[in-house]
């Protein structure tokens, strides 16, 4: 008999709406966009990550958004907590933290602007999942942290607490190898938008996938169709909708032009916080033109 897991399907790399004066997270905005999120029928959600602009975000609020994030999805999908920082201490308090406030998982990225060792990678990633006693995802982002680990090496932190992987390396062949060789001991999430479908169509059992955020039916369409019903020629006619967006966004700061795509959508975000801003004019319009191609309607051109 097999079992869905923990964590499989669409989960969304969840943005982090502020207040206008952007001095505090916007509760009510928040809600809203996961009520919204949820009522398309995505599997989870993650804050707290990239997307989610965490390095804008003070510890304290970091915690107030993981709190807020588990009461509004109230028991709809997992809650999978960004926890990643720079420190031990810091992201062990974060860990130990979202255990406590119900929270399904945690997703770490390594220190950034230093890389570590893999010997210190491996300690940190025991001394959160001893503090949490949840499962961890291992954020493999190497543009940002400068560690670039084998395929085996990733499976090799299972044995300190790693269960799942959100791999945004762009690295195919290591992803499949991940996929295909080394499921036994980790499970492979894609979380480079432009790889998505190949992800789904080579097996992967879900995405970590910020996209969603803009696009949250369409991209409960795709994981349906090709890795529910098997219907890849389905699932290529609807990356061939999704795929320009996923690009245009790669092509710009990330979190910026998802939170332009979400207001475009006509949910209001408080913007991001200096020194990052929304997308310029030309290239709102652009993101709205590829949005609307894709057959999602677009409620706001103005911001």
């Amino acid at each position: 008999m097999t079992t869905t897991p923990l964590l499989h399907g669409i989960m969304v790399a969840l943005i982090t709406p502020f207040t206008d004066d952007k001095t505090q997270i916007d509760a009510t905005r928040l809600k809203s966009h996961i009520d919204h999120l949820i009522s398309a029928g995505v599997h989870g959600l993650v804050p707290g990550g990239s997307t989610g602009e965490f390095t804008t975000l003070t510890r304290a609020e970091r915690k107030q958004l993981t709190e807020l994030c588990v009461e509004y999805a109230a028991g709809r999908v997992p809650v999978v907590a960004g926890t990643g920082s720079t420190s031990t201490e810091e992201a062990v308090d974060l860990a130990r933290h979202a255990a406590q406030a119900g929270a399904a998982a945690v997703m770490v990225v390594p220190p950034f602007y230093d890389p570590l060792t893999v010997e210190e990678l491996m300690e940190m990633m025991a001394e959160i999942r001893e503090a949490s006693q949840l499962p961890i995802v291992y954020y493999n982002i190497p543009a940002a942290c400068g560690l670039t680990l084998s395929p085996t090496q990733i499976a090799d932190l299972s044995k300190v607490g790693v269960e799942y992987l959100k791999d945004t390396s762009g690295n195919a062949p290591a992803y499949t190898e991940l996929v295909f060789g080394l499921s036994d001991r980790i499970t492979a999430f894609n979380g480079w938008d432009t790889l998505t479908f190949y992800g789904l169509a080579a097996g992967s059992p879900g995405a970590v996938w910020g996209a969603a955020n803009i696009i949250p039916e369409l991209a409960v369409e795709l994981w349906n169709a090709v890795a529910v019903e098997g219907d890849l020629k389905k699932g290529r006619e609807l990356w061939a909708k999704a795929w320009p967006i996923c690009k245009f966004l790669e092509s710009h700061n990330y979190a910026a032009a998802v939170k332009t795509g979400v207001e475009l959508r006509g949910q209001a975000t408080g913007g991001l916080r200096k020194p990052f801003a929304l997308l310029r004019e030309e290239l709102r319009v652009e993101l709205a033109g590829l949005v609307e191609s894709a057959g999602v309607t677009v409620v706001k051109r103005d911001m």
